[in-house]
C-alpha cells in the first residue's frame, strides 16, 4: 500500500531533522544514515537489488506522480514528506534544485568476504587502499558496477562510499555494487590469500603490462591513491602491472585507471554483454 504523503510547511517539522546542515553533517558523519539526491538515484535505493533500505523521502509535491509506482513496490514503503523546493532549501542550508531527497540506513556492516564467490567459481573483487578523494571513490564504484564486479572493498584509509558526494559521482552505483571493509589487522595480501584470489597491483612502474596479462579466473584488483601510490610491501608480494601509455606520460587518474583494468579482466572472465 502506498503511503499518502504528507504536506510539511514548517522547516522546524522535527520529522525534517535529518534533513538539516546536510553540508555541515556531511562532515562529521549522520549515525548510521547517509542521503540520497535524485529521482535516479532514489529508485535505486528503493529498488531490490539496494541492501539499503530508505528511512524516510523528502520531495517537491510535482516530483511525486513519477516516484509512486516504486515507492509503493518496497516491502516496507518509507514515509514521503512533500515541502516545497524553498522549505527544503531552508532545511538543508542550500539551494535544492531537484526537489528528490531521502534519508538511506546503513544497517549491519558485512563481512569483506560476504560478497565473493567461493572457489573454484570466477571471481573479481576491486581494492581501494587510502583513495581519500569522494570523486574518485564514487567513480570507482560506477566502474566496478559498469564491468561486473563482485564486490569493492576498502581500506580504513578511504573515503565513505555512501557520503553525498560519493553516491552521486557513482551514479547511485554505491547503493547497488557489494562492498565492504578491509578488516583491521589484516592486509591485502592475507585478504587475497584467504579468498584464493590472485592479486593485482596497479603502479605505472611495473615491468608487466597490463595488455598482455593472461587474465586469472579469480582477480583482486589493489588500486592506490594518486601521486604515492601503493605501499612497496603490497607491491613486492602482488603482481605489479602498469597500463600502457604514450611515451613521455604515465599517469593515470586512479578512477580511470581502474575503468580499464575492469574492462580488461571482466572481458577475459566473460563477464561483459554481446558487443
Amino acid at each position: 500500500m502506498t503511503p499518502d504523503p504528507e504536506d510539511l510547511c514548517d522547516p522546524d517539522d522535527p520529522r525534517l531533522e535529518p534533513y538539516t546542515r546536510m553540508r555541515e553533517r556531511d562532515l562529521v558523519g549522520r549515525a548510521g544514515r547517509f542521503i540520497v539526491e535524485g529521482e535516479v538515484t532514489l529508485r535505486l535505493l528503493l529498488g531490490r537489488r539496494s541492501r539499503f533500505r530508505a528511512e524516510s523521502i523528502l520531495i517537491a509535491p510535482e516530483r511525486w506522480p513519477s516516484l509512486v509506482a516504486d515507492v509503493a513496490a518496497c516491502p516496507e514503503p518509507p514515509p514521503v514528506y512533500c515541502a516545497s523546493k524553498a522549505v527544503m532549501s531552508a532545511v538543508t542550508g542550500f539551494p535544492i534544485h531537484r526537489g528528490v531527497l531521502a534519508i538511506g540506513l546503513r544497517g549491519a556492516e558485512p563481512a569483506a568476504t560476504a560478497f565473493v564467490p567461493p572457489p573454484p567459481a570466477p571471481a573479481l573483487v576491486v581494492g581501494l587502499a587510502g583513495l581519500t578523494n569522494h570523486d574518485n571513490v564514487g567513480a570507482a564504484f560506477r566502474n566496478a558496477a559498469a564491468f561486473g564486479a563482485d564486490a569493492v572493498i576498502l581500506d580504513g584509509e578511504s573515503c565513505d562510499p555512501l557520503y553525498r558526494k560519493s553516491i552521486r559521482v557513482s551514479a547511485g552505483a554505491a547503493l547497488i555494487q557489494p562492498f565492504a571493509r578491509l578488516p583491521a589487522g589484516q592486509d591485502w595480501l592475507r585478504l587475497a590469500d584467504a579468498l584464493d584470489l590472485q592479486p593485482l597491483a596497479f603502479s605505472p612502474g611495473a615491468t608487466e603490462s597490463l595488455d598482455a596479462l593472461t587474465v586469472p579466473a579469480r582477480a583482486l584488483l589493489i588500486l592506490g591513491t594518486e601521486g604515492p601510490g601503493l605501499d612497496s610491501a603490497t607491491l613486492a608480494q602482488a603482481r605489479p602491472l602498469r597500463i600502457p601509455m604514450a611515451a613521455g606520460f604515465d599517469s593515470l587518474n586512479v578512477a580511470t585507471a581502474a575503468g580499464i583494468a575492469l574492462f580488461t579482466i571482466a572481458r577475459g572472465q566473460g563477464r561483459l554483454g554481446p558487443t
